[in-house]
């Protein structure tokens, strides 16, 4: 009898896991609104309810008798995850632990309290800062509970500071902001796979973004450009505080940085893949490791950790196009002239507007995945050409 598996979400991260499943000949049941669910056609069943309606959700999957429950790439939609799974004796993380890794004020103090290294903070409710001299400048301000650079800032002095957390808090799901020390370095994520407590290192990644002021991720690139020593310091750091978390199972995704002096600094750590092709396509071009198995393996029960085996060594990466703003007239996919391209993603449509980037994900337009024998150096508005009209002669 086929095994039968929830998958929370049903956007273009959340397509190669359900690829994979069918692949794995499992039966699977997803859920998500149907706007930008393009990854149901793929399911067997499918359900458009909010991914936030857990208890909607749960009653589905007892119907059916799921033998496991999952998602990759996403936070939101772990708390739905988690609960399912608590609730119907599955395997997962438990809900405290769901959310240390969530919500960045609750894993800063868990952090801070255990002695792991991470920047100095503090919450605000409000938007106007009140500086009692607790924090020092540079400042990041960001959500308490958003990723992929999403309403960050970094403020230099106090001038600043107001509108960051006008921004920030304006874009967290609660209204909550966390201000904290920046730590200047270079910034890194480590791809890890868990089961029952113990810890399985896979591979570190290297991050590329904007740079001051909004730190909007443009690139990532495997394997990560690090001394063995450094690899070695960061995968400790992160192990235990995955542990410290209580993140016992599954694919966790740790954004660290580097700093000047040598230090390992954690930034965030969640209870999931790499989003954005980190995990589903990345990891496995250039080690050889099928991650999203493991994650479906895990929870299903039937994942054996130290199954990575030997890795291929390989250099892959991800490319995100951010067009100027204005609005998108044409698209023309040139990666067929590009040997290296492995995947590419269109987000984007004719007559879609784009603003001035200023967050993480919402002007990117495509995405695009390398595979190389060594770092390959795109430029990514070649590979994908958007033809824009100004945006100033466009109604908003």
């Amino acid at each position: 009898m086929k095994k039968k598996l929830a998958i929370i979400g049903a956007n273009y991260l959340q397509k190669p896991l359900v690829e994979k499943a069918v692949e794995m000949g499992i039966e699977t049941h997803l859920f998500a609104w149907k706007d930008g669910a393009v990854a149901a056609p793929y399911a067997d069943f499918f359900y458009p309810i909010s991914v936030l309606d857990r208890e909607s959700i749960l009653t589905i999957c007892k119907e059916v008798g799921v033998d496991g429950i999952t998602s990759v790439g996403s936070d939101t939609v772990m708390p739905t995850v988690n609960y399912v799974a608590s609730e119907m004796g599955l395997i997962g993380n438990s809900l405290e632990s769901t959310l240390f890794s969530i919500n960045k004020y609750e894993m800063r103090k868990r952090l801070s309290v255990n002695e792991i290294r991470c920047p100095k903070f503090k919450v605000f409710y409000e938007t106007d800062y009140v500086n009692d001299g607790a924090l020092s400048y540079p400042l990041i301000v960001k959500p308490v509970d958003r990723g992929g650079s999403i309403g960050v800032t970094k403020v230099d002095d106090f001038e600043g500071i107001n509108e960051a957390l006008i921004k920030a808090i304006g874009k967290s799901f609660t209204g909550h902001a966390i201000v904290e020390e920046f730590i200047e370095g270079r910034e890194f994520s480590v791809e890890m796979i868990s089961k029952g407590g113990h810890h399985q290192f896979i591979i570190v990644t290297e991050k590329v973004t904007t740079g001051f002021p909004h730190f909007v991720e443009i690139a990532h690139h495997q394997p990560a450009q690090i001394t063995p020593k450094e690899e070695e310091k960061i995968v400790d750091v992160v192990k235990k505080s995955v542990d410290v978390l209580g993140l016992e199972n599954g694919a966790t995704h740790s954004e660290v940085i580097l700093s000047n002096s040598g230090d390992v600094w954690i930034v965030e750590i969640a209870g999931r893949m790499g989003g954005c092709f980190i995990g589903s396509h990345m990891v496995p071009y250039s080690t050889g490791f099928d991650y999203l198995k493991a994650v479906i393996d895990i929870s299903l029960g039937n994942y054996e950790l130290n199954k990575i085996g030997k890795r291929l060594k390989r250099h892959s990466g991800v490319y995100y196009v951010i067009p100027p703003p204005g609005r998108i007239d044409q698209i023309e996919d040139r990666s067929t002239g590009f040997c290296e391209i492995r995947h590419v993603e269109i987000l984007k449509s004719v007559g879609d507007i784009v603003s001035e980037t200023t967050d993480g994900p919402d002007n990117r337009s495509a995405i695009m995945v390398y595979v190389g024998n060594k770092k390959v150096d795109l430029n990514p508005k070649e590979v994908v050409q958007f033809s824009m009209s100004d945006i100033n002669c466009v109604a908003q």
